[in-house]
């Protein structure tokens, strides 16, 4: 094609002229299809420009020099563009290989770093390097694999990247030094991601158990309610079958105060107080610090034994330190086989540090409450003891006064009228101080109350009361002490309240006793005494500019009971208390505190 296309210039056109039309020939050829075939068309080049243009033309001559040197030219230019072309060809298959060496880094770590669990995702980032290196297979393993002839490991630190042995030098020289650094540089950071991740969800999950922990103590629940409460959020914050809050009663011995498992039928230990040999319990209290028990096989003692009998197999523990001392223990037990995870008894540590906050709140509140609960008792004590010193001493020396002045104005002589009639009016003004003083006697304790019971007490109330007042009184029983004393003073003030303010033209009172809450077998687990006050008045009473309702209130609430006040304007006044009945002894001196003590 060459030679048709300069063929018509051959007599135009000088030779050399001519001669540098083969050379772009020459140089596609080297260049597109290598050095050898780019000589073949160098001498062919070189043979024709000798047999059409150069004379003698129509026959070969390489006697000339200048035969020769065009022939070199050819050569030499097929060889260089053969050179550079095949330098290209590699610099740019390098370059495609280095691209896809480095996609293939991209993609795994987007797959591993976005993954939540990095070994669930190695499989695919192996066929992703297989496909990427052109490989027949490869595969990321993290734990040791044992060494093999047909397959090479290069070390990834941690793991290795496992390949065929076969593969090339030139494929096994990108593996080291462009797939195995960013891959081992992806898994740490892939593997450090991880643990970070589940460390925040693991402080995640422990604050917010901590939170609905702290939501309880900020509801005042009871005592045994936050420790039961306490064991559930330990044992599905560390995964445990099993969990105990035990209470140090003494330096040998403890008593479970709430305990949560996860396996039916189980023996409850609720409220046993055991010795604590044997457990992981008694290593936490002798070191005052978090200790573990990997197995309980060779363990003697009465928390060993039950262990075995309850099928656990390991158990962690950490003390619960409450102003200063160790108030008791929180246990977390395992059934499977295997020691927990390391670090759990040091987790469980934190755990209890923030719960024997909540603990040492709800115990302050409950010593607060069973503090103001004697306070009214002893108010209440001090005001029988001034009724019963009032009745048995000034009372019948009153009595006796006046019966003496009677029999002495008896005797006086009818001559003596003046002082027969101061005697009289003495008579008649001790009689007066002796009515004053039964009044003043019953504000202060009623002996009705302690006579006829609470019924009989509110009636009097209500007789008493100059405005129409119903009763209706609920089961005609004696309750505590306390909780009558407590109902007859909410009555009276609300009745003096109704009377004075309220300009009421009638009062409803309803007394009932209310079962609350359900065991097992049906039964009631505890009653209240709901008092109702209710008028048709004026309404619009507010218990804060008043010190009377405000007493009420505080010894409705010393007692643990709840006082509730509803009185819109025009439309009467409606006073409701719920007093527990039960709880505390027959004074109501003392609460009991359901983690030991009182």
């Amino acid at each position: 094609m060459e030679t048709l296309l300069v063929y018509p210039l051959r007599h135009i056109a000088a030779t050399e002229a001519l001669a540098i039309v083969y050379l772009p020939g020459v140089l596609v050829v080297a260049t597109v299809w290598g050095l050898w075939l780019g000589v073949t068309t160098s001498i062919v080049s070189a043979l024709a420009f000798d047999f059409v243009y150069t004379p003698p033309v129509w026959r070969f001559e390489t006697k000339d020099w200048r035969d020769w040197l065009g022939l070199s030219m050819y050569l030499m230019v097929a060889g260089v563009a053969s050179s550079v072309a095949q330098l290209a060809r590699a610099r740019a298959l390098e370059a495609i290989e280095r691209r896809r060496e480095t996609d293939a880094v991209a993609e795994l770590t987007r797959l591993i770093l976005g993954a939540d669990d990095v070994r669930a995702v190695l499989p695919e980032a192996s066929d992703r390097i297989a496909h990427a290196m052109q490989l027949k297979y490869a595969s990321i393993e993290l734990d040791a694999v044992p060494p093999r002839e047909d397959r090479i490991q290069l070390p990834l630190r941690p793991g290795a990247l496992v390949v065929p042995a076969d593969l090339p030098d030139r494929v096994m020289g990108r593996l080291r030094d462009g797939v195995v650094p960013g891959l081992a540089t992806v898994l740490r950071a892939g593997s450090s991601l991880q643990a970070s991740r589940a460390g925040l969800q693991a402080l995640l999950t422990q604050q917010a158990a901590l939170r609905r922990v702290a939501e309880l103590v900020a509801h005042g629940v009871a005592p045994a309610e936050l420790a039961a409460a306490v064991a559930a959020e330990a044992a599905e914050l560390f995964n445990a079958d099993a969990s105990r809050v035990l209470h140090r009663e003494g330096p040998s011995t403890v008593t479970v105060v709430a305990e949560y498992s996860r396996k039916p039928g189980t023996e409850s230990m609720l409220g046993k107080r055991v010795t604590p040999s044997g457990g992981v319990t008694e290593l936490v209290l002798r070191g005052s610090r978090p200790a573990r028990k990997d197995s309980y096989e060779g363990s003697s003692g009465p928390l060993a034994d039950l262990a075995r009998a309850e099928g656990i197999q390991a158990s962690v523990g950490a003390p619960i330190t409450v102003d200063g001392r160790v108030w008791g223990v929180l246990v977390a037990l395992w059934g499977r086989t295997g020691p927990p995870p390391a670090g759990t008894e040091h987790a469980l540590a934190q755990f209890t540090e923030l719960v024997a906050t909540a603990i040492a709140n709800t115990e302050s509140r409950a010593e607060l409450t069973a503090s103001r609960a004697r306070l009214v008792f002893a108010a209440d004590e001090a005001r029988r003891s001034i009724e019963r010193d009032l009745h048995d001493s000034v009372q019948q020396r009153l009595v006796s006064l006046g019966l003496e002045l009677r029999v002495a104005e008896a005797l006086v002589p009818e001559e003596l009228g003046e002082l027969r009639s101061r005697l009289s009016d003495t008579a008649a003004g001790l009689s007066g101080a002796f009515e004053d003083l039964q009044r003043i006697v019953r504000g202060i304790h009623p002996a009705i109350l302690s006579q006829g019971g609470l019924g009989s007490a509110i009636k009097a109330l209500a007789r008493r009361c100059p405005v129409p007042v119903a009763v209706r009184c609920g089961p005609n029983r004696r309750l505590p002490g306390y909780v009558e004393v407590a109902a007859y003073f909410v009555v009276s003030e609300a009745l003096a309240n109704s009377v004075k303010h309220a300009d009421a033209s009638a009062i409803d009172v309803e007394l009932d006793i209310i079962a609350i809450g359900s065991g097992t077998d049906g039964s009631a687990q505890g009653e209240v005494l709901s008092v109702t006050v209710h008028d048709d008045g004026a309404g619009g009473a507010d218990p804060r500019q008043g010190s009377g309702l405000a007493s009420v209130r505080d010894r409705v609430e010393a007692l643990g009971g709840t006082l509730s006040l509803t009185s819109p304007a025009g439309r009467g006044t409606s006073l409701s208390v719920k007093l527990p009945v039960g709880g505390r002894d027959r004074q109501g001196a003392e609460a009991e505190w359901p983690f030991g003590g009182t």
